[in-house]
């Protein structure tokens, strides 16, 4: 393990490969689980604000959810998480003409529609954080859905933290990253990963 400031990060975050490959895995992060995607407390109002951008995207069934329950419910850990439909499906979900699943609020930020990306947990993935009363834990969640992906990062020789860039400088700064970096190159030279 590594600590940047009050940040402890894996080793796996740095020797495992991954690289998303939709093409073979049509996006079943977003509609396996038994929870919804991890959500920080002022990522809440973002999701109330986006969702008449998105609503027409929505599945009948993931509209009439929200309308019950909401954007969140708290899971039986604790934690805040995107409303699902039938016990897995993400409530953000739609598909495309192939049966791909997309997160309908990034496709509305790609589109010039709304000025939030996603939930941060979201664009993480696979890398989920922890937080704890002094410090924060960088973690890889291996899940078989993603199978895919890591052949894909091998077969390019994509570590997860470079795959991760930009979603890593949004969660933690541009500086903070610039050292992950850094501690990247130090653990290559040592020989570590």
């Amino acid at each position: 393990m590594i600590q940047i400031d009050d940040v402890i990060v894996t080793l796996d975050v740095f020797r495992e490969k991954f690289l998303c490959n939709l093409d073979a895995c049509k996006g079943q992060c977003c509609i396996e689980g038994d929870a919804g995607a991890p959500l920080e407390q002022e990522e809440v109002e973002e999701l109330k604000k986006v969702l008449p951008v998105i609503w027409d995207d929505l599945s009948p069934e993931a509209r009439a959810v929200i309308d019950k329950q909401g954007v969140c419910y708290t899971d039986p850990d604790g934690d805040l998480v995107t409303s699902i439909v039938n016990g897995k499906d993400c409530v953000f979900t739609c598909y495309d003409e192939s049966g791909c699943c997309y997160c309908s609020i990034e496709k509305a930020y790609r589109a010039g529609k709304s000025d939030f990306y996603k939930p941060v947990s979201c664009h993480l993935y696979p890398i989920r954080v922890e937080n704890y009363a002094s410090y924060r834990a960088v973690n890889y969640h291996r899940w078989d859905v993603c199978k895919a992906a890591v052949l894909l990062g091998q077969k390019e020789n994509l570590s997860i933290y470079k795959f991760l860039k930009e979603p890593l400088i949004r969660k933690f700064g541009e500086a903070w990253y610039s050292e992950l970096e850094i501690a990247g190159k130090e653990l290559k030279d040592r020989g570590i990963i």
